[in-house]
């Protein structure tokens, strides 16, 4: 989990000038959904996105 979470500021958050929560929330929503989830490669699943990993172990 700490490891997720300095992914989440260092990637995501870091360097940006937020002007509300709601704001705040789109951003963080965008990073999880569209970007980590989708197309940043993690090692523990063989250097594949969560997304390809889903489709190649069900496929």
């Amino acid at each position: 989990m700490e490891s997720w979470n300095h992914s989440l500021k260092v990637e995501a958050i870091h360097g940006e000038r937020l002007q509300s929560l709601e704001q705040a929330k789109v951003h963080v929503f965008d990073y999880i959904e569209v970007y980590y989830n989708r197309n940043r490669l993690h090692s523990t699943l063989g250097y594949l996105s969560p997304e390809a990993f889903e489709l190649s172990y069900f496929a």
